[in-house]
């Protein structure tokens, strides 16, 4: 059983900081763009696509890519902390913690598959909306 007053008053004493959490967050986006080069292109061609489909006010593409690129960006962030918990507890070759890697990786290849289509079709959208002739409309 846990006792609540310890965690309440755990959360009491340090209070809620938002700018301490904002500080926290964008740490860690830094350091996963930093040093994993995965993340680092498909959140630059993200915002490409996101930049195209603000200039052109295509609502719902923009959020669709919003959300395709924030699942990838979870699952991908995730999967960085896995492998390094347990790079950092168990050095050595084992055959458990090769299962965990490789089920965090598949986690990780099945939200790059969605924000892929997501931006493959989100994108093949907006470019036919850049090369329409005004004499088609």
């Amino acid at each position: 059983m846990i006792n609540l007053s310890i965690m309440s008053n755990k959360f009491r004493t340090s209070g809620f900081h938002p700018i301490r959490k904002l500080k926290v967050i964008l740490s860690g986006l830094q350091i996963a763009v930093a040093t994993e080069f995965s993340v680092a292109y498909k959140l630059i061609l993200s915002m490409l696509v996101l930049g195209i489909s603000f200039l052109l006010r295509q609502w719902i593409d923009l959020t669709l890519i919003v959300l395709a690129t924030g699942l990838m960006l979870i699952a991908e962030l995730f999967n960085s902390a896995i492998e390094g918990l347990c790079d950092f507890l168990q050095e050595r070759q084992d055959e458990r913690i090769r299962i965990i890697k490789d089920i965090s990786a598949a986690a990780v290849g099945i939200s790059i598959l969605i924000w892929a289509v997501t931006l493959i079709l989100q994108g093949s959208h907006l470019w036919s909306l850049l090369y329409i002739s005004p004499s088609n409309n």
